[in-house]
């Protein structure tokens, strides 16, 4: 059995405004917008939404299937993630393009301006799912994240028809998107992950109300930033799990990768979708106490002392044989 992550690998160029943004924007002529901000510091880092989801499974002790798209500027990013447990036998190289690149820009309230240049993740449309699986096992679940958006449709579409559950993901993807393309992305699926404004916005352009949308997915997971997250099933009162208080707030930038990685992790060692939210929370903290999307470490002891803070001695007890391969 695998965990197949398909969606962006990219670098992520990071810069600080010390400001805020809204300061400098005037309502009334947003329709006219020309801005600039002298920024603080730039830190270049390694990202992509579904190669931080699998840096993250990787640190959790799993070993993560990377599907998607590159440039041949990928040797040292793929050195890295093989490094951290990640499999990157099936990722397309483009003979073309760069590899994608995400340029964001925080704000002294962590609100974001941000801008991404798909290059090589274009081609992701050119990779079939069945390849992979017949090459690392049957899936789990196939994650279907941001991504080309005709590679989204393509992998999808595909899991539905071989019986693969599938992960609907489409976060970053929402605001460039119409209705006719959310609903074949999110119908069907095992679960749906998005936060609170991507929930607003799956229901607004599908014209699908939240029950709607229940009746077509497993389980919606909705993070709410400090207030932890929710998760809806059909039928069945919302759960509301905790955030992990932070030590310090750093950057957010990929903080709900991080989350998914957490998430899918618990779910593949049979743990019931409660625990996968906390472990989900768990992993998420450690992000946004970073500057980057991979530059976190973990310990053992110190991982579970967190979790017992927040979730209790019971949850240490689900999480702690699975963490094995983590430093003490």
């Amino acid at each position: 059995m695998s965990l197949l992550i398909t969606g962006s690998i990219a670098t992520d160029h990071l810069m600080s405004f010390p400001g805020r943004f809204s300061d400098s924007l005037v309502v009334e002529q947003l329709d006219k917008l020309s801005v600039s901000f002298l920024v603080e510091d730039l830190d270049v880092r390694r990202g992509g939404c579904a190669a931080n989801i699998c840096f993250g499974l990787g640190n959790l002790g799993l070993t993560p299937v990377l599907v998607g798209a590159v440039g041949e500027d990928f040797v040292e990013y793929r050195a890295w993630l093989e490094r951290h447990r990640v499999d990157c036998g099936s990722v397309h190289v483009s003979e073309t393009r760069h590899t994608a690149r995400f340029v964001c820009t925080n704000d002294s309230s962590h609100a974001q301006i941000a801008s991404f240049y798909p290059g090589a993740m274009s081609e992701a449309r050119e990779i079939e799912l069945k390849p992979i699986a017949d090459r690392a096992g049957e899936p789990d679940y196939v994650l279907v994240g941001p991504n080309d958006p005709e590679a989204m449709l393509r992998h999808t579409d595909e899991a539905r028809q071989r019986g693969y559950r599938f992960v609907a993901d489409p976060s970053q993807q929402l605001a460039f998107s119409d209705g006719d393309m959310i609903r074949p992305l999110i119908d069907g699926a095992d679960i749906l992950f998005s936060n609170e404004y991507e929930a607003a916005l799956i229901t607004q352009k599908t014209g699908w109300s939240t029950d709607d949308v229940l009746a077509r997915v497993g389980t919606w997971v909705v993070t709410l930033g400090p207030a932890g997250v929710r998760i809806d099933r059909k039928g069945e009162s919302s759960v509301v799990v905790p955030a992990v208080p932070e030590v310090r707030k750093v950057e957010p930038t990929g903080v709900g990768d991080a989350f998914r990685a957490g998430f899918l992790a618990a779910l593949t060692w049979g743990l019931d979708h409660e625990r996968a939210a906390q472990l989900g929370c768990l992993l998420a903290v450690y992000v946004v106490e970073q500057v980057g999307t991979q530059e976190y470490t973990l310990s053992r002891t110190a991982f579970l002392q967190r979790c017992e803070a927040t979730y209790g001695a019971d949850a240490v007890a689900d999480f702690e044989p699975h963490l094995l391969t983590m430093r003490p």
